[in-house]
């Protein structure tokens, strides 16, 4: 936590069991329940929507900028209500969200923010980490991600206060931790409990496992840019792929290397045409040893929201787009400069018009 806590440069960071259970606390210690709305993006992995739901508040999904697959703010205040409590923006796939006008929006509400940084280790924007922002952010050490501790997350704040009671949350709603317990004047006595919380601790050999990872977490990060960039100039000819860029003030911290798939112009009528191409030539490249997948998936896409909540695929077009068009490539620490030249060779060597 405290290496967490110099990295990011945030002051309070806390670990638990999943970036999933970081954005569960972080909503509950915000005290949200039924009859509440918070807006979220429809291009995001189903956790981000989920832990809305598991609190019997209701996902309001805003549609996605198909130049950098995170929330298009433009339309973030059209979707506000008298039952909009909240914001959850995700900083998708090693991209920061575009926070400035996300956090004027929510101070002009009155809303919270809590980032999802599942993917944000080690991105910026303005200078500063991400999971700094909101009123909390939660981040991922699932095995795909840059740091791993095979399962775990982390929960980071600003606010003390927060800070207090999500400490509380994830530990059973106790007033103390085991360990402040311990090294406190009566250890032989237990905490008083005044939360119902829940167990969502790290253990010790997760933290361990990170702790060992985050000693060489300024190289990770660059390994991670120095890949990207290698990828950048050899597809930057490719007019069928749009890869990943950041915008001005951002470093992207490349969780993995989405691109748009768009052998011709993608529209609504276009979009299954292009998905069947993309799919094919996925297929084809499995066949050729390299593993690859759509970016994530639009939620709003997915059964349970679709029937709960009657949403069709064409109600967030970019979402829909991005859903059946994205395709991440292999990135990953360790990939070597011949696995890197092999992708570039079997990518560019691809035909599409």
């Amino acid at each position: 936590e405290d290496k967490w806590c110099a990295f990011t440069g945030v002051p309070h960071s806390l670990a638990v069991t999943s970036c999933t259970t970081g954005m569960h606390l972080a909503v509950a210690a915000l005290d949200l329940g039924p009859g509440d709305e918070v807006i979220l993006p429809a291009f995001t992995w189903i956790a981000t929507a989920n832990v809305i739901e598991h609190q019997g508040a209701t996902p309001i999904f805003c549609d996605i900028d198909l130049d950098t697959f995170n929330i298009d703010v433009s339309q973030i205040e059209s979707l506000i209500t008298d039952k909009t409590v909240g914001i959850l923006p995700v900083h998708l796939f090693g991209l920061a969200a575009d926070m400035n006008p996300i956090m004027a929006i929510a101070k002009k509400h009155g809303l919270w923010v809590v980032e999802d940084a599942a993917c944000g280790f080690g991105a910026t924007y303005g200078g500063q980490h991400v999971g700094y922002f909101g009123n909390a952010g939660a981040f991922s050490f699932h095995p795909r991600k840059a740091i791993t501790t095979g399962e775990g997350g982390m929960v980071t704040t600003a606010d003390e206060v927060l800070a207090t009671k999500i400490q509380q949350l994830r530990d059973h709603g106790a007033v103390l931790s085991d360990l402040q317990r311990h090294l406190g004047p009566k250890p032989y006595l237990l905490a008083d409990h005044i939360h119902a919380g829940y167990n969502q601790r790290m253990t010790d050999i997760q933290g361990a496992l990170g702790a060992a990872q985050m000693d060489r977490a300024a190289d990770i990060v660059a390994e991670r840019r120095a890949i990207a960039a290698n990828f950048e100039e050899a597809f930057s000819g490719l007019n069928w792929l749009r890869t990943p860029t950041a915008p001005n003030g951002s470093e992207h911290g490349y969780q993995s290397y989405p691109c748009l798939f768009s052998p011709e112009e993608i529209t609504p009528a276009s979009v299954e045409r292009i998905n069947e191409q993309r799919n094919a030539w996925m297929e084809e490249l499995q066949g050729q040893g390299i593993s690859t997948r759509p970016a994530t998936h639009a939620v709003h896409m997915l059964t349970f929201y679709a029937k709960k909540y009657g949403l069709t695929p064409e109600a967030f077009p970019n979402a829909y787009a991005a859903n059946h068009c994205s395709i991440s490539l292999p990135l990953f620490h360790g990939m070597t400069d011949a696995e890197q030249t092999y992708v570039i060779e079997k990518v560019t060597g691809a035909q599409f018009a």
